[in-house]
């Protein structure tokens, strides 16, 4: 009986073997890198912030269209 076992667990053991030889594990695949936030500023006229890769700079200053390019900073008297 025990010597049955022995075959049994030695024959399980050779196709393992075998198996892992012929189809090495495959990896995993990488995750995606996460993606680097970008710099944000504020517009000189409303104040919204957006990235500014997407702002529009003039003299120093930042803005979030060309219309508020235009129409320069909003004066901050209050």
């Amino acid at each position: 009986m025990i010597r049955l076992l022995l075959w049994v667990v030695l024959i399980a053991a050779a196709v393992w073997f075998i198996k892992r030889l012929l189809n090495p594990p495959r990896r995993k695949p990488e995750p995606p890198a996460e993606p680097v936030p970008a710099p944000m500023v504020r517009c000189a006229h409303c104040g919204v912030h957006l990235p500014r890769d997407r702002a529009l700079s003039q003299e120093q200053q930042w803005f979030c269209s060309e219309a508020h390019r235009l129409q320069g900073p909003a004066s901050r008297e209050h």
